[in-house]
């Protein structure tokens, strides 16, 4: 028993020097993977984002752009990928925010992405802000395999569909406190208002008022709460 607690005490005495120097530069991201070495995965992995204001980003995850904005004591977890790409406007993720494994964040197309303070976003995730732009509010909760998508393609005859133009409606506008359930899609030009709840597998097309309770394919208000 004693032994057991002098290990643990070690290990954390190990982490804590290591993740002072966490990031999301390759060299950090090193520092990061020494550091944990002996350290649980996923949800264990929570409390080191608020162990330094730099916050905690997976060896494994990837940051590229040259116009992204990140604040304090972020969880990024393992295999995410937030990437600004040719033309691709502003990525900005607030405070405590928490991106979980192999979602995705890219832009392009002058199309931006901004991310509210303490917004928690799940597995799998998927934010491709092309030609709109994807405003997400603050204290949202976001299941995962959901996926965001400001544009869509044109579909004229005649032109073979991987050279079809993208359009889009307007920006993808989800405000504070909202939850979304797990597979939901959001297309372009739909305000999802505060504290709205989105039932998983919905299809979301047109507005969501405030605290409504929204569902189907395509989502329709069920009832209020």
């Amino acid at each position: 028993m004693l032994l057991s607690r002098i290990l643990n005490k070690l290990n954390w005495l190990w982490v804590l020097f290591w993740i002072r120097y966490s990031g999301p530069g390759r060299i950090r991201r090193f520092c990061t993977l020494i550091g944990t070495l002996f350290m649980p995965p996923y949800y264990e992995r929570w409390p080191l984002a608020r162990m330094t204001a730099r916050g905690y980003f997976a060896p494994s995850c990837h940051v590229y752009g040259e116009d992204i904005s990140l604040g304090q004591h972020l969880f990024i977890d393992d295999r995410v990928l937030i990437y600004q790409g040719w033309e691709g406007g502003s990525i900005t993720l607030n405070d405590s925010v928490r991106l979980h494994r192999d979602s995705v964040i890219q832009t392009g197309m002058s199309g931006r992405v901004r991310i509210g303070a303490e917004t928690t976003i799940q597995l799998r995730c998927q934010f491709s802000a092309y030609k709109g732009s994807i405003i997400i509010g603050a204290e949202v909760q976001i299941a995962p395999n959901c996926s965001f998508y400001p544009y869509d393609h044109n579909v004229d005859i005649g032109v073979p569909v991987r050279k079809q133009p993208l359009n889009s409606k307007g920006d993808i506008i989800i405000e504070d406190d909202v939850w979304i359930g797990t597979g939901v899609i959001v297309l372009a030009g739909v305000t999802i208002g505060r504290g709205a709840v989105i039932a998983a597998g919905s299809v979301v097309v047109d507005d969501v008022p405030e605290n409504a309770i929204a569902a189907g394919v395509p989502a329709k208000v069920k009832k209020y709460r």
